[in-house]
């Protein structure tokens, strides 16, 4: 059986790969790289209010389905 994310489980483990990418680079690289935690946070909290997300734009350019296409799309 395969499995497919749908757009919003892929932005949000998208998001949660930031993170902690972001972390990493903080305790093993340089402090400075918080900014990048700041920055990823900042992001996820204006796209709430303004709908506007990148990441989103491209993955819908890519081809990724939303759950509601998936769900549109799916054989009973």
């Amino acid at each position: 059986m395969s499995y497919k994310l749908n757009l919003e489980q892929s932005i949000m483990a998208f998001a949660a790969l930031m993170i902690l990418l972001s972390v990493a680079l903080t305790v093993w690289v340089h402090p400075l790289f918080v900014w990048f935690t700041v920055f990823i946070g900042v992001n996820l909290l204006q796209s709430v209010f303004t709908g506007f997300c990148p990441a989103a734009m491209i993955m819908k350019a890519l081809g990724v389905k939303t759950a509601e296409q998936m769900a549109a799309t799916k054989p009973e």
